[in-house]
């Protein structure tokens, strides 16, 4: 009888011990672990309905299906659109600088850039706006002029992606000139997306946080480099060139846009080098 009891008490004390350690175990750090951490509060984009959100990694197409570059971009290709400057339609460091007080780009004195990697707007020329800080205003409508055109590819079919010949225009013009309305604050890019999706023109996009701008990657199906390593989208506004992404330049009423096509990284649009010429 004296060992059955303490077999029965070694028995009860083993019990007693595995639940002290199931318990400890499920109400303690396992517990800790499947806590759900707290929702983040959405960052408001300025942007008004029915504009989209850019998407991750350039899945911004317009079209039903996915649309096709017809050729795999090579690593060399995607090397180079990251060297484009920012005036290529699109296009972080460490944080050494901040905005003025009179609302000018403040310069980083190390490196001569702003903190989008910007070099100095010349004087009389409108200076980046960052999307994230604006407030569009829909009941202030303002009006522009809005064009889409790969004319200089008609001077460079040796070079031109042959697949892509029954996607180009016969006279080179996607979206003819034409007046279109914006609201007070909104960009370039607002406007061409808005557009390009009410008149059901493909167009592929990426953001691109390195120069806070999103990057017009395609329009009507004609790609960066379906016409050469050197070739790609860009936009002036009332015939300048901006050495900033589209998404950072803020519309004024009566600005005209023009969205082009280069074969040469802007020399055969007038525009020798960017960052040096028509500044």
């Amino acid at each position: 009888m004296k060992i059955g009891s303490k077999k029965n008490r070694i028995a009860a004390a083993a019990v007693i011990f595995c639940v002290l350690a199931a318990a400890l175990f499920y109400g303690g750090s396992y517990a800790a672990k499947t806590t759900v951490p707290e929702q983040t509060a959405a960052v408001e984009t300025g942007m008004p309905e029915p504009l989209e959100q850019a998407p991750p990694s350039g899945s911004g197409s317009f079209s039903e299906s996915a649309p096709s570059s017809g050729a795999e971009t090579t690593q060399e290709q995607k090397t180079e659109k990251e060297t484009k400057p920012a005036g290529f339609a699109g296009t972080k460091t460490e944080d050494k600088t901040a905005e003025s007080d009179a609302g000018q780009m403040a310069i980083d004195p190390e490196t001569g850039k702003d903190r989008f990697l910007t070099d100095p707007v010349p004087p009389g020329k409108p200076q980046p706006v960052e999307w994230q800080g604006v407030t569009v205003k829909p009941e202030v409508e303002l009006a522009c002029t809005l064009s889409v055109s790969c004319k200089t590819i008609l001077d460079n079919m040796d070079r031109f992606n042959k697949d892509k010949l029954e996607v180009l225009p016969a006279d080179g013009v996607i979206y003819p000139a034409r007046t279109v309305i914006f609201y007070d604050g909104e960009s370039v890019f607002n406007v061409l997306q808005r557009e390009m999706k009410k008149h059901k023109i493909h167009m592929e996009f990426e953001m691109t946080p390195l120069y806070n701008s999103n990057y017009i990657e395609g329009i009507n199906n004609i790609y960066e480099f379906d016409c050469g390593e050197l070739s790609g989208w860009m936009y002036k506004v009332n015939g300048w060139f901006p050495n900033y992404g589209c998404s950072r330049y803020q519309l004024k009423d009566g600005d005209v846009i023009e969205l082009v096509y280069t074969c040469d990284l802007g020399r055969d649009l007038g525009e020798e080098w960017l960052g040096q010429s028509g500044r």
